[in-house]
């Protein structure tokens, strides 16, 4: 006589698989660890994960090929041309230019204000490590001739950096993300700001003032003695080179929701694509800062190569993302989450979360995490603020498998004790902040 209980061998079924994607990842940390580049592992977890999940060897192989394709396909042309703008702006000067204005601008006595500005406006066209490393010796000389502690300097920086590298577009997580979720990039960028900014301001000012204690200082009497290189572009110009983009995509996106003619709809809607955007201020770039064709041309070259393994690390990502929407492995989340009374982007934060502590990297962590959250988009949440939710998630708790943690140890000198009291809390901070700000415009949405 056989047994059966009606409704119990399809969570064993659940569990088994989702035991199938915990190994997948077991072994994505395994080779990272290992050193083995995230693309090459990416692949790999991807094949074994849908072999170990009952995939048939075409179906698995057919996965891989359409994630690819389903991921880079609206995408590719945005991390290229976004990598191409940031290119531009650093060999052009305009990104130290910024720095400068601002410094004249605010004084030595609002010099953390300055630097959290410059950090915002030069992270908007520059990839987290681009910026950092074009920031740094500026940092540094700012803090040694206004006699401050390098690190209440650099934090600012490094949290302006890594707001604009987990919540904006055209960095990488949030267009792969934006992409995956069908989310409009537009409302991404204005929804991302407006998280972005008072973010930035607490983890930066705020907690840097909390945990570096600076001499009170008389600010009349303080000067930097900072000399400003010669041969840069103008201030206008080196602004428009950095902001041109974003200006291009809120302009589209606000224009589009203000206007009611089918005409005036469509030309917004042309602007406010990311890809022109983008194109369009790589022309103004080049004409009003009078670049010589082929010297914009290599600059363009060097920024397409800079990010070129960025990029097959999306599109490897994105081949395990579409292992586990074949497997159905986010509508099992879906399934044993459906009792809790807890917000899909919460959930999108936490898996998120999870796995960059786990794998490190913000940009592996958030792909592998969308692959599970899908269903959370069909079921009606917000597809803009989810990529919110997950690049929020992406950035929490960083630690020793991260590379952005070594970069800010070893550049700061410090050691490992500190890099957690400062590193890890910052981008902690602003995971948890982002998670807030997210469901905050849930409500409001």
């Amino acid at each position: 006589m056989h047994l059966v209980i009606y409704g119990y061998p399809k969570p064993n079924i659940y569990s088994m698989d989702l035991l199938y994607v915990l190994a997948g990842i077991i072994i994505l940390l395994i080779l990272i660890l290992k050193k083995v580049n995230p693309m090459l592992s990416l692949l790999i977890v991807s094949v074994l994960t849908g072999l170990m999940l009952g995939l048939p060897v075409q179906k698995v192989m057919g996965a891989v090929t359409n994630g690819i394709g389903s991921t880079l396909g609206g995408m590719v042309m945005v991390l290229a041309l976004g990598a191409m703008v940031g290119k531009l702006a650093e060999d052009s000067g305009a990104a130290r230019k910024i720095v400068f204005v601002l410094i004249r601008l605010f004084g030595v006595e609002n010099i953390q204000w300055a630097v959290l500005l410059t950090g915002i406006l030069v992270g908007i066209p520059l990839f987290y490590n681009a910026g950092f490393v074009v920031l740094i010796p500026l940092v540094f000389s700012i803090a040694s001739a206004a006699k401050l502690p390098k690190l209440y300097v650099g934090i600012p920086m490094a949290a302006a950096l890594s707001v604009t590298h987990g919540f904006l577009p055209p960095h990488p997580g949030p267009v792969a993300l934006a992409g995956i979720f069908h989310a409009d990039i537009g409302r991404v960028l204005i929804y991302g700001l407006v998280l972005s900014i008072p973010i930035a301001i607490i983890a930066g000012i705020f907690f840097s003032r909390l945990i570096i204690r600076v001499p009170h200082r008389d600010p009349v009497a303080e000067n930097t003695g900072l000399v400003e290189e010669t041969g840069l572009p103008s201030a206008w110009e080196s602004f428009i080179t950095a902001l041109s983009p974003i200006f291009f995509i809120a302009l589209g996106t606000i224009g589009g929701f203000l206007s009611s003619g089918r005409l005036a709809i469509n030309i917004f809607a042309f602007i406010a694509d990311p890809t022109v955007a983008l194109l369009l201020a790589i022309i103004i770039t080049v004409l009003i800062q009078r670049i010589p064709i082929e010297k914009a041309m290599e600059s363009c070259a060097e920024g397409v190569k800079n990010i070129a393994m960025i990029i097959l690390i999306i599109a490897a990502g994105g081949a395990f993302k579409q292992i586990l929407v074949d497997s159905g492995i986010g509508e099992e989340v879906k399934l044993l989450t459906a009792g809790l009374s807890v917000s899909p982007l919460l959930l999108g934060w936490l898996i998120a979360a999870l796995l960059r502590v786990t794998l490190g990297s913000a940009t592996v962590a958030a792909l592998t995490a969308s692959g599970m959250v899908i269903p959370f988009i069909t079921a009606g949440a917000s597809p803009e603020l989810m990529v919110l939710a997950v690049g929020a998630g992406s950035l929490m708790l960083s630690h020793v498998n991260d590379t952005g943690f070594w970069m800010f140890k070893e550049y700061f000198n410090l050691s490992l004790k500190d890099t957690f009291k400062t590193w890890t809390m910052m981008e902690s901070l602003i995971s948890v902040m982002g998670l807030v700000g997210v469901l905050i415009l849930n409500q409001w949405i």
